[in-house]
């Protein structure tokens, strides 16, 4: 895989840099507050700025539940009631604008009780019909603000990708207000997408684990994937470095999603999601999804196999549990729980890929799902078709690198933090 930036990239590039100008990323190690580092999030700074970026605009704001300030109060509240901001509409993504919905689902467009304003619904629109939508909604800025985990296949950061493109096509300007990459921003990780694999689940060909923020992505979006560049403002935040984990910035953790009620749910989630991809559980409908996996015959055979791998960060527990909702609801199964013991060392997509290796060996029953969704999310055959050729896991992991490393030099041209 190659990329390179365009003559139209360089455009794109240039007016995110010019938001910067406006709202600088401040340097690790200071907060901007004048004493310790302390994260400031891209609504907090937009807020602080008296809202100067959004003066004379008819605002329109995509996001969710995590939407929130430090004293968890909803932004989307916070600027209704706020004189200086023309807040005339909300767009809600997957799971819907308050989160009523579950996988796979929206809240449809409705009224929102609380201010009033109109709910619009963006979940699986994309191009024309979606931009339709901005239009119709009276907007001419579209105001972006997730918080994401940083794994490719959740879909808020392809939400933001189809809100880019809409906007575009509606002639609107684009700004990303930045919030944490919870699981830190150190490298990307694990294969690329290829685009004749792309869904909702992976547009664009980058990396399983990103390692990027949303503000991050919107600037490489803009400038090497939509089909021309939309006018796009960044809000950096300020006092974040590229190592922290969700817990360093002070911030309360709002669900993104039903089954990421921790931030530690986000750092295995790149790679046992993987497991959406067989006939295992991925531990949907317990307390504790994507750290626990198993299935009906798994035994302790599995935990003692993948503990033989002394994969780095992370134990394995022999686990029995039984699933309220999703893939074996009801019935008691066996399987494995991750203990990730040091978050520096761990390494999640690896020690996907040793799990999905040591559970085909220990497991007589393992099978890929039929319409091998394995592939969507690993972005191509290679993982799925060398796993079952009999590959350890260093092979295995060992089949992306040259594609990891392209996406990572290209990557680097749209960081904003050191």
């Amino acid at each position: 895989m190659t990329m390179t930036v365009t003559r139209r990239g360089l455009l794109a590039a240039g007016t995110a840099a010019a938001a910067l100008t406006a709202a600088p990323a401040v340097a690790a190690g200071d907060g901007g507050d004048g004493g310790g580092r302390r994260l400031r999030t891209g609504f907090e700074r937009l807020a602080a700025d008296g809202y100067a970026l959004l003066d004379g605009a008819r605002v329109g704001v995509v996001t969710n539940p995590t939407g929130i300030t430090r004293d968890a109060r909803h932004i989307v509240d916070v600027m209704h009631a706020d004189d200086r901001v023309d807040l005339v509409a909300v767009f809600g993504p997957e799971h819907g604008f308050r989160g009523t919905a579950q996988a796979g689902g929206s809240e449809g467009r409705h009224d929102d009780p609380a201010t009033g304003l109109p709910v619009h619904d963006t979940y699986l629109k994309s191009g024309q019909p979606l931009a339709d939508i901005f239009t119709a909604a009276g907007v001419d800025t579209v105001v972006f603000d997730i918080q994401d985990v940083g794994a490719r296949f959740y879909t808020y950061i392809w939400t933001l990708y189809d809100c880019m493109e809409a906007a575009r096509l509606a002639g609107k300007r684009f700004v990303v207000l930045d919030r944490p990459n919870p699981v830190t921003g150190r490298s990307a990780q694990g294969p690329v997408l290829h685009r004749e694999f792309a869904t909702f689940v992976g547009r664009e060909p980058i990396a399983q684990a990103h390692g990027m923020t949303v503000a991050e992505l919107a600037r490489l979006f803009n400038a090497e994937f939509l089909s021309a560049p939309v006018p796009l403002d960044t809000v950096p935040m300020s006092g974040w470095r590229r190592s922290d984990f969700y817990d360093a910035s002070g911030l309360p953790w709002v669900p993104p999603s039903p089954n990421m009620p921790t931030p530690d749910t986000a750092l295995v989630y790149s790679g046992t999601c993987l497991f959406e991809g067989t006939n295992l559980s991925e531990g949907r409908g317990t307390t504790r999804p994507f750290e626990l996996l198993g299935a009906e015959g798994v035994d302790r055979r599995w935990a003692e196999e993948a503990n033989r791998l002394q994969l780095p960060g992370v134990r394995f527990r022999e686990a029995y549990f039984a699933p309220t909702s999703s893939k074996f609801q009801g019935r008691t199964v066996g399987g494995v729980q991750l203990h990730v013991h040091d978050r520096a060392a761990f390494d999640p997509v690896r020690t996907g890929i040793g799990l999905l290796v040591t559970a085909r060996k220990a497991w007589s029953g393992f099978a890929w799902r039929p319409d091998h969704w394995i592939d969507r999310l690993t972005g191509s055959p290679l993982v799925r078709t060398m796993i079952d050729a009999g590959a350890g896991t260093d092979e295995v992991v060992g089949g992306w690198q040259h594609e990891l490393a392209a996406f990572r030099r290209v990557r680097g041209r749209y960081l904003l933090y050191r």
